[in-house]
């Protein structure tokens, strides 16, 4: 009688595994890409990856990007060349490993940069991906478009005399990190930086802000009267429609 139970919960064992002996490793090599800019990797926090069956919903494999931004001459200089290799090893990217029995459509999605939430953008797209057939080299690069835009200054609820001046600064770079600079590969007279200043929901000033000569930041004085304001910053590239907004509160009186 046990031999026949100890036969029958085997044959259970080896029936509900069977699938796992048909899996097959397939690894996915997934990078974000920051249009006009490099790939989001270690330096900005990397961005979510994640891997999901289409038809369940099921994640099959999620993790960060990790690494650096690349090479900005071979990503953005060098004339495109079909199946030329913009990345190297050490570029930013995630590297899934899926254990599928069958043909899967997926959806992949990569959220970030994760260090700036008030940037944070999702791209995404599906396909097919064949069990054990590896998507590596470049692999699948999904574009995230966007500025990450800091206020520096003035500081989130913060409490000034109307008699003074107020600096507006901020700091303005890629999602993937990369500088905006006067004359730089991200040349800052190319972009509009404006800051919205605005009291009981109606906009009150429109304020160009101006390089400071550090990397990155920019800055104007304004005078404000009494009353509670919302400040917002924005950059705006007309070329590729990139955009990024910080804001926060202060109080004048």
């Amino acid at each position: 009688m046990k031999s026949t139970f100890n036969l029958v919960l085997t044959i259970l064992v080896l029936f509900f595994s069977a699938g796992n002996l048909f899996a097959q490793e397939t690894k996915i090599m997934v990078r974000a890409g920051a249009n006009d800019a490099k790939f989001i990797g270690t330096s900005m926090g990397g961005a979510k990856i994640i891997i999901r069956d289409v038809e369940t919903g099921r994640i099959l494999d999620e993790g960060l990007t990790t690494g650096i931004t690349g090479d900005t001459g071979t990503i953005l200089i060098s004339p495109v060349q079909r199946y030329k290799r913009i990345t190297t090893e050490k570029t930013a990217g995630y590297q899934a490993s899926l254990e599928l029995e069958k043909p899967t459509f997926v959806s992949i999605e990569a959220h970030g940069p994760m260090s700036k939430k008030q940037a944070k953008a999702v791209s995404s797209t599906q396909l097919w991906i064949i069990p054990g057939k590896d998507i590596t080299g470049d692999g699948i690069i999904l574009e995230i478009p966007g500025f990450v835009v800091d206020i520096l200054s003035p500081q989130t609820h913060e409490t000034i005399s109307s008699e003074s001046n107020i600096e507006i600064k901020a700091n303005i770079v890629m999602m993937c990190g990369c500088p905006v600079t006067e004359a730089g590969t991200w040349d800052a007279s190319g972009y509009e930086i404006k800051a919205l200043i605005s009291s009981d929901g109606k906009e009150q000033k429109e304020v160009d802000l101006k390089p400071t000569g550090k990397a990155s930041t920019f800055s104007e004085t304004v005078q404000l009267g009494e009353g509670d304001y919302e400040i917002e910053v924005y950059a705006y590239d007309p070329k590729t429609g990139n955009t990024g907004l910080d804001k926060l509160n202060i109080i004048v009186k």
